[in-house]
């Protein structure tokens, strides 16, 4: 992360928000806490949102309760959690998906990701369980969601994740993220600082990898 472009992007002081999703990562939450850190030390105010869809049964409270399974509180951390789910429209795709975005990430200076690169269990693409799934189901809550796996059906998962994702970056608000790539024994393999402007051929990449 120190060698990545991400603090220059984030005012000092500028709050910038880290989604975390709700898989079984090894070593969650020392990555998380070690993102944490580091917006601190670029003299940033992270804090931490649920970025899983509709998991945790949809709600707020279980978004949270997941989070915290997996050692991610507020006290381990060192910076608030805010787990709501309330969401903007971030417009429509050109086949009329439209697109959202956690509200309080999408209020904040700027939104990194967290997440595990890996194959899908239940569609197969050159991209699959990425940063890019994360930006485009997983901020946009049990909102988009529903809608994304509706049209899921019609056009293929990973056509639907690559166009919301692509309008989700119109936003802006998207800086990059750290993407985790686990070994054949599930242990952390890799870890890549992924700059905004790469994420889609990095997702790629990795997911090769």
């Amino acid at each position: 992360l120190a060698a990545s472009p991400f603090a220059s992007r984030v005012k000092p002081g500028g709050r910038v928000a880290i989604g975390v999703g709700s898989r079984g990562i090894a070593n969650i939450a020392v990555i998380v806490r070690g993102v944490v850190d580091y917006w601190k030390s670029a003299g940033a105010r992270p804090f931490i949102f649920p970025a899983m869809g509709s998991h945790g049964a949809a709600t707020a409270e279980g978004q949270a309760e997941v989070l915290a399974h997996y050692g991610i509180t507020e006290a381990a951390m060192g910076c608030p959690i805010v787990s709501q789910l309330e969401v903007v429209s971030l417009g429509r795709t050109s086949e009329g998906i439209e697109a959202f975005m956690d509200r309080t990430a999408y209020e904040s200076d700027g939104v990194m990701l967290v997440g595990r690169v890996k194959w899908h269990t239940d569609f197969a693409g050159k991209i699959e369980s990425g940063l890019y799934k994360m930006m485009a189901i997983g901020i946009g809550k049990f909102a988009g969601a529903q809608k994304y796996h509706a049209f899921g059906y019609k056009l293929g998962m990973e056509q639907v994740i690559r166009s919301v994702g692509r309008q989700v970056l119109k936003s802006g608000k998207i800086l990059g993220g750290l993407a985790i790539l686990e070994d054949a024994y599930h242990h952390t393999g890799k870890l890549e600082a992924v700059p905004v402007e790469v994420m889609e051929q990095r997702d790629e990449e990795n997911l090769a990898l």
